[in-house]
């Protein structure tokens, strides 16, 4: 049978270029198609300013698709992993428990990097690939499959046939959809602020989560910018009073981000646009159906905490390529997709379950529970066997 190509990926966010990536340095045929055109400049409207934590399990998927030795030259190293616990009766640091990656690896726990830097990077990439074809501009829309290929309608009106789809589509996933695939989705009552500050102090490769009530407030390292420390923050609250940050004025918003900070890195400043969304948590039935995987948040979203989503999305992605690259012959067939779901599915669902748990902590608002939390804390971290072994199980080591 003739196909247009072996593998058509649907999703073109940090996920999927890198999904194309990775499938065409592995000597597939590939598409990826995504509605909307990436932003690869931090000048340009509608440029994602966030940031992505990479950890050190990332970086061997990354090397394979060619894209390290791009991306690295950018990175912020993520050293130390810092927990703030300022739940007291004064909004001041009670507990405040450091993570070394030096001891239990020679590397740091991972590098941070601008969301829109990665989007450039990749689509470089992506450049470079004969085996690539990039379409931005062009979406998906329908998908039927056989058991031997899978024929994609596309928003241009083209139809296209592969031999496998992987669907990094987000998480209203039009191919989950269309292959009837459900989810379990859980809600907060949460909303994120994700911006960029620069502060006087600097953060030492520090990456710092602040709990109080709410969620946490996290600064994760970035390279200086304009000769200042700069740092990304995501911080998650409850739904309304983040709408009301996010319309504050930037002078009153830079005093209350500063206040739930504590004032450890200084006066922050405000350096990036804000930008909001929901906090949930959502997890597709199966990972896999005719001829179709889902990845990254078309099979799993977690809150961000502990840099585990992009994360969780590699090891999808590292997983998929070792069982096409084991069995090029029968791609996408059956029992490669039922492997996928086995191999993926445990670990998915544990995580998204300790990060739930996380989350509700990070909450908790009466003094009872901020102070078991902070007792938590404690207990855990004056363990080192325990220590190491938390740092383990964050990076995704066996």
């Amino acid at each position: 049978m003739k196909f247009d190509c072996d593998i058509l990926v649907s999703g073109g966010g940090i996920a999927g270029l890198t999904a194309a990536a990775a499938f065409g340095s592995a000597g597939f045929s590939t598409i990826c198609v995504d509605p909307t055109p990436p932003v690869t400049d931090a000048g340009q409207e509608n440029a994602d300013m966030r940031s992505t934590a990479m950890l050190q399990p990332a970086r061997e998927m990354l090397e394979r698709a060619g894209l390290w030795s791009r991306l690295a030259p950018h990175a912020a190293p993520l050293q130390i992993m810092r927990i703030v616990d300022a739940g007291g009766d004064l909004p001041d640091p009670r507990v405040t428990c450091e993570f070394d990656a030096s001891e239990i690896s020679d590397a740091p726990f991972g590098w941070n990097f601008p969301n829109w830097l990665l989007r450039r990077e990749l689509v470089a990439r992506l450049a470079e690939l004969p085996l690539v074809d990039f379409r931005p501009g062009t979406g998906t829309t329908t998908l039927f499959t056989r058991t031997a290929s899978a024929r994609v309608g596309l928003s241009d009106g083209s139809k296209i046939s592969a031999r496998m789809v992987v669907a990094a589509d987000g998480r209203s996933s039009p191919m989950r959809r269309a292959a009837g695939i459900g989810v379990t989705t859980r809600r907060f009552g949460q909303k994120a602020l994700a911006f960029t500050v620069t502060h006087p102090v600097p953060h030492l490769n520090v990456s710092t989560e602040i709990h109080r009530t709410g969620g946490p407030f996290t600064l994760v390292p970035l390279p200086d910018r304009d000769g200042l420390p700069c740092s990304a923050v995501v911080w998650m609250d409850n739904g309304p009073d983040q709408a009301a940050r996010a319309a504050l004025d930037v002078a009153a918003f830079e005093v209350e981000m500063s206040d739930r900070a504590c004032h450890l890195f200084g006066p922050l400043k405000l350096a990036s646009p804000r930008a909001l969304w929901p906090i949930i948590s959502q997890h597709a039935d199966r990972l896999s159906g005719e001829r179709l995987a889902l990845i990254a948040e078309a099979a799993h979203v977690v809150p961000p905490i502990g840099a585990q989503g992009l994360n969780m999305s590699l090891a999808d992605l590292a997983t998929l390529v070792d069982l096409a690259q084991a069995s090029p012959d029968t791609l996408g067939d059956a029992v490669m997709m039922a492997a996928y779901h086995k191999a993926r599915h445990a670990d998915i669902q544990l995580r998204v379950r300790g990060i739930d748990l996380l989350n509700r902590a990070s909450q908790a608002d009466s003094m009872l529970g901020r102070d078991a939390r902070a007792l938590a804390l404690n207990a855990l971290y004056a363990l080192p066997p325990v220590r190491r072994m938390l740092m383990q199980m964050g990076l995704g080591m066996r």
